[in-house]
């Protein structure tokens, strides 16, 4: 079982043989290493969908705190890690909130939802040479369970996580947790979840080489494998070629499926990106394609909130056709054009731009078949440079999605609109 490899990695994660500088051996002590940081994020999403659908939208100021000792010193090092999270809702409500895919603040019973939200967490971390331990509530972001912070607040989770670093280039990851944190409700087990193992690593072959392997096991609900190369083909003076392959293949189990209406319980969904870059200017081309006999079709998700929410975080999606629409649908095949510039090269440092074009067919529902998808993405993004604002970002982020109508029973049209103003605030 997954629960018993990973106990096994542990211990040899403890007993491995040092290869590199002993981090634990450097630590300064328990305040001297400590950081205490804050992020004000004032967020809005607008959802204009088409075809009948209501409206959505939600914005909210957050305030967002994390606090990081350091480890005492020793043989075994010792330390805190703690969070505080509240979030105002701005907005009128006016029955536009309530979005699944934005989701700022849950829903009560009367289906109104929460004027402002509060959630803390903390967790205990030991370090034994560069292999750290940590227990409590966290934030992980690996492919097979990452956390979504890409909404007002963070999603959070209860467990205990080993990341050992004992040889160079070499990361390697055991965890298991046992309670979900949902970004928009209070409660450290608002998520639905039972328990998810998760087990694997990365290593940095040569300068342009990576690969990762990593599996997780969703309890009652599913089993997951994923898989990344990646390789960067230097050509010459600010150019190059990446190259980056990202899959995964999910189980769902009988019960989930029986308990769930679902159709089969296999897929598999890979993705291939390639992007020349070229001074300020880079170039994508990537082509992502969803098999299997599962109707959910690659099935990821913070919570359990129906199908194609599992357990295992709302960004655990390591795929380049991932927009507003991932374009996972079953038996989807789709394409990317994308464009992305840096204007520091013409004066303005700090702001970017990104477009991207992407396109899926083939889609298969209960049905129809040969459905197909298209959505054109545009985002801004500024980062203030200095001054008394350093740091601050501003980004503005567009989608125009538009689904045929053999695929409406996978996804709807719509156009997106999303403001995020963050502010990190380094307290010490």
């Amino acid at each position: 079982m997954l629960n018993k490899r990973i106990s096994l990695i542990a211990l040899g994660m403890l007993s491995a043989t040092q290869a590199m500088a002993n981090d634990q051996a450097e630590s300064k002590g328990f305040i001297e290493d400590s950081s205490l940081k804050v992020l004000l994020r004032n967020a809005y999403i607008n959802r204009d969908y088409k075809d009948g659908n209501p409206d959505k939208a939600e914005w909210g100021q957050a305030a967002i705190g994390t606090y990081s000792s350091g480890f005492t010193q020793g043989t075994v090092g010792v330390g805190v890690d703690a969070f505080g999270l509240y979030a105002l809702r701005l907005d009128g409500g006016k029955g536009r909130s309530g979005a699944g895919g934005i989701d700022f603040f849950k829903q009560g019973d009367s289906g109104n939802a929460a004027d402002d939200l509060s959630r803390f967490g903390g967790a205990v971390k030991f370090r034994i040479s560069n292999t750290v331990l940590t227990y409590g509530d966290q934030m992980p972001a690996l492919p097979v369970l990452n956390y979504d912070n890409s909404r007002l607040l963070p999603e959070s989770y209860t467990g205990t996580l080993i990341t050992s670093k004992e040889i160079k280039d070499l990361e390697l990851n055991a965890g298991r947790f046992t309670a979900e944190s949902r970004k928009s409700a209070e409660g450290r087990d608002s998520g639905g979840l039972k328990s998810i193992n998760v087990l694997g690593g990365s290593y940095q072959f040569t300068e342009q080489f990576k690969a990762a392997l990593y599996a997780s096991d969703v309890e009652d609900v599913l089993k997951k494998q994923y898989v990344n190369a990646n390789y960067v083909f230097p050509i010459a003076k600010d150019q190059s070629l990446t190259l980056d392959f990202n899959g995964y293949r999910t189980k769902l189990d009988d019960s989930y499926v029986r308990e769930n209406g679902v159709t089969g319980d296999d897929n598999k969904i890979w993705s291939l990106a390639a992007t020349f870059a070229t001074g300020p200017h880079s170039f994508t081309l990537a082509h992502q394609r969803s098999t299997g006999d599962s109707n959910l079709g690659y099935a990821y998700g913070g919570y359990q909130r129906g199908q194609n929410r599992v357990g295992d975080g709302g960004n655990t999606i390591y795929l380049a056709n991932s927009y507003w629409s991932d374009f996972n649908a079953e038996d989807e095949r789709s394409w990317q054009l994308g464009y992305g510039l840096d204007f520091s090269a013409f004066g303005v440092p700090g702001l970017s731009y990104n477009v991207a074009y992407v396109r899926g067919d083939n889609i298969t529902t209960s049905t129809s078949e040969g459905g197909t998808e298209r959505e054109i993405f545009n985002q801004f993004k500024y980062v203030v440079q200095s001054g008394p604002a350093k740091d601050l970002s501003v980004k503005v982020r567009s989608s125009i999605l538009r689904v045929s109508q053999k695929s409406s029973e996978y996804n709807v049209s719509g156009n997106e609109l999303r403001v995020f103003v963050d502010y990190p605030i380094n307290i010490f």
